[in-house]
Formats: structure tokens, C-alpha cells, sequence
């Protein structure tokens, strides 16, 4: 489990706490049958987003956006989809779902460096030192308040993700690994010592809020409530992959981008409403091609199998689906048969929810250096998500230097990307 600890926490002593509190799980964690949640119910309670996010900037023009017969349109070649366009060869499976998915070929970003890239992408906003923005996540968690919900909002499998900034450590990321443990909550021999430990530190963390330190504890005592109703609650089943039959594992593919899509599905069913999915090994500087031949099977087998599997269930027109990295790569081939970072050109995916499906919006020239269409910025993506999601773009929030912070950074609706 990790968080982000606010100002005036450390993490040592988040995780100390934290771990104390782990404990107190005891035999409650021993639970059988099936999921409480019911996903009819859910599918009408709330709308979801799972963000497959390609950490290291794939290179877009190699599998959504190709250039064939163009100096830089790589070593592969375009196949038609059940959609409008046309992909990768390596993706025959995700070809076959692209009638629900839209491909976004107009992206025009301004931060072509990892670090800025991600939180730009992540939250609407560059980097700035006066203040940390809250990411998709958190925004989702916030503004999407599911009953019953007892797991957190805001889940990471694979990786980390961009955390809460100023909206507060309860709309932070949640991160666990595809295999589903959760670190911090292991069981306890003695559950009625940890229940007289949690009772004393309730009692300091009171104290602490009422001589008005600062947030700090206040903070830290939400995390411990819901960390110690994490622990007896019968949602943590979700996140227990192997439950499934073989032969869903199986569809979604074994390794660990797959179990985590898999698993993304279980908590969308159980009612969490943002999960971020981490493939990392994007940053493909040199031999490019040739480690494309690994990483799109794997994708292509877990995108697809998610798509399927969520339009099955009846949870694909409440679910969006958005495939991104940090950027793209360049056009030009280097000498050593790899894509350098590249912001001003790129593509994205998106689907699901109130979102368009199909489709291709957007266009590049015929060597992919240039945009021939509007550009659109990781602010319009955001605001286009979440209205699709159904969140006001109206919602302002009040950043911690008292200065107002429009949500998705003000940007504008995707032309064509909602349905």
C-alpha cells in the first residue's frame, strides 16, 4: 500500500502507523464466497475509467498512426479493424474490437521529458513549484462517491501513479502489484493488542487535530479509519486474481499487464471508480522494432480481452477505457534503430463511457512530423474524459496557496470523442 504523506508527515512514520494498524486484520480476513457486490447494481450506481498507461511514451506512429511506404514508417504494416482505423499487424485482436474504441492521432503536448511528461498528462497541468495538482485519479475518486464503496477509490496495479496534490491522502493512489498483495496488511496473532494500540493512537491523532497542527493529522487519522475498514472488508476479494477460471486468465494473458487488466475488471465491478494499469518499457531509444514484437502481443491480448470482457458484462457503456503514455516518439528512425521522445504529434486511444467509439479523430501529414488537423493538449483529453464520465467542467477547486484551480486545467471537449 503505498501513499503520498502531506506536509509535515513523513513517510517513515505514515508507514510505522500504518503498519500497526495493518495487523489488526486478524482471522476477519479469512472470507469466503463470492464478491458482495452485485455488478448490475453497480452499473447503475456509477461510471468507471481504467487508464492503461504505457509508461516510458510508446511510439505511437508504430501502432496506431503508421506511415506505411513513408522513410520513417518503421518495419510493420497497417491491418484493418472493425473500426475506422487502421493498426498495427501485431494487434489482430485489439483490430477486432476497434468499432468500440476511438483513436485520437491529434495530440500536440508540451512536455517531451519523462517526469514533466507524466504529471503533465496525469493532471492537465505542467509541473509547477507553487503547487501539486491532483491526477485523474484522485479527481475521479473525488467526484465520483459510489455507496457502499469500502475499498479505496483510486487504485495503481504494476506501478505508481501522479497522487492526490492538494485535494488530501483520501483521494490518493492505492498501488498494489498484478498478483494482488497488498503490502501492510498482513494478519495479526493478537488482534485485541492492536485494537488497544488503535485505540491510543485515536486518541493522539485527536488531540493533534484539536490543537490545529496543520492537516497532518487529520489526514493521517482518514487513512487509518479506512485502512482498518479495508482490512474486514469482503471487496477485497477483487483484488484476488486466481479466482478466476483458467480460461480467463488465459484470455487475458499470464503475465503482468494482463492479470492486472484482469483485475482492473474485478474492481470496476466491486464499484471502484478509478484504476490505473501500468506497462512500463516504452522508452524505446534503440531497437525499437524488435521489442515491439514482445510488447504488442501482450498488449493486444489484455486491451482486447479487457474490451470484450467489460462490453460482455454489460459495464462497457459506464466504463471508459483510455489507452496513454507520457508522449510519443519521433518520426525519425535513429542510428540505433529507435524512436526518440516526441511531444508535437502523437496519438492516444480512448473508449467506453460516454465516450465515441470507432472512429479516428484528428491526422497527421504522410511522415507523421506534422499535425494537418487541431491539436489537442492533455487538458482537452482530461476535460473530454471526464464529461464522459459525467463530471461538471465547472467544478473549480481551491489549491492549497488559496489560488482557484479549474478542473482538467480548463481544456476543451474533443471534437467527436463524446458519444
Amino acid at each position: 500500500m503505498f501513499y503520498r504523506p502531506p506536509a509535515g508527515m513523513t513517510r517513515r512514520h505514515f508507514l510505522e502507523h500504518l503498519a500497526g494498524a495493518s495487523a489488526l486484520a486478524g482471522s476477519a480476513l479469512t472470507l469466503g464466497g463470492a464478491l458482495r457486490a452485485n455488478a448490475a447494481q453497480i452499473k447503475k450506481n456509477h461510471k468507471a475509467c481504467i487508464l492503461l498507461w504505457m509508461g516510458g511514451g510508446p511510439p505511437t506512429i508504430d501502432i496506431w498512426d503508421m506511415k506505411p511506404g513513408a522513410t520513417t514508417g518503421g518495419e510493420y504494416k497497417p491491418i484493418a479493424t472493425a473500426g475506422e482505423a487502421q493498426i498495427n499487424q501485431l494487434m489482430p485482436n485489439v483490430a477486432g474490437c476497434m468499432d468500440k474504441l476511438t483513436v485520437v492521432r491529434s495530440m500536440s503536448t508540451r512536455e517531451a521529458d519523462h517526469t514533466r511528461g507524466t504529471y503533465y498528462m496525469h493532471t492537465g497541468y505542467v509541473p509547477n513549484p507553487n503547487v501539486v495538482h491532483p491526477s485523474y485519479g484522485s479527481v475521479v475518486a473525488r467526484e465520483s462517491q459510489v455507496a457502499g464503496l469500502e475499498i479505496p477509490p483510486f487504485i495503481s496495479i504494476g506501478g505508481a501513479s501522479e497522487g492526490p496534490g492538494f485535494l488530501g491522502m483520501a483521494y490518493a493512489p492505492f498501488q498494489v502489484d498484478p498478483n494482488g498483495r497488498v503490502r501492510n496488511l498482513e494478519r495479526s496473532p493478537d488482534e485485541a493488542r492492536m485494537m488497544d494500540r488503535m485505540q491510543l493512537l485515536s486518541i493522539l491523532e485527536k488531540r493533534f487535530i484539536r490543537e490545529n497542527r496543520g492537516s497532518a493529522a487529520e489526514e493521517h487519522a482518514k487513512v487509518l479509519d479506512s485502512t482498518l475498514e479495508l482490512m474486514t472488508s469482503e471487496q477485497m476479494q477483487a483484488f484476488k486474481v486466481d479466482q478466476e477460471p483458467e480460461s480467463m486468465r488465459e484470455m487475458y494473458g499470464t503475465g503482468g499487464f494482463g492479470r492486472g487488466c484482469l483485475m482492473a475488471r474485478r474492481l470496476v465491478e466491486v464499484g471502484v471508480p478509478f484504476v490505473e494499469v501500468s506497462m512500463g518499457g516504452w522508452d524505446l531509444h534503440q531497437n525499437c522494432f524488435t521489442t515491439l514484437e514482445d510488447k504488442l502481443p501482450e498488449l493486444d491480448k489484455a486491451m482486447s480481452a479487457l474490451v470484450n470482457d467489460l462490453s460482455e458484462r454489460g459495464l462497457w457503456d459506464d466504463t471508459v477505457v483510455l489507452w496513454m503514455g507520457e508522449f510519443g516518439r519521433t518520426p525519425r528512425i535513429n542510428e540505433n534503430a529507435g524512436r526518440d521522445h516526441w511531444a508535437r504529434s502523437w496519438s492516444v486511444v480512448a473508449g467506453g463511457g460516454g465516450l465515441a467509439g470507432g472512429g479516428v479523430i484528428g491526422a497527421t501529414n504522410e511522415d507523421g512530423t506534422r499535425l494537418e488537423t487541431e491539436p489537442y493538449s492533455s487538458e482537452d483529453l482530461m476535460a473530454t474524459v471526464l464529461a464522459g464520465m459525467g463530471v461538471s467542467l465547472n467544478t473549480t477547486y481551491t489549491a492549497t496557496n488559496g489560488r482557484p484551480m479549474k478542473i482538467a486545467g480548463g481544456g476543451k471537449i474533443i471534437s467527436g470523442l463524446l458519444a
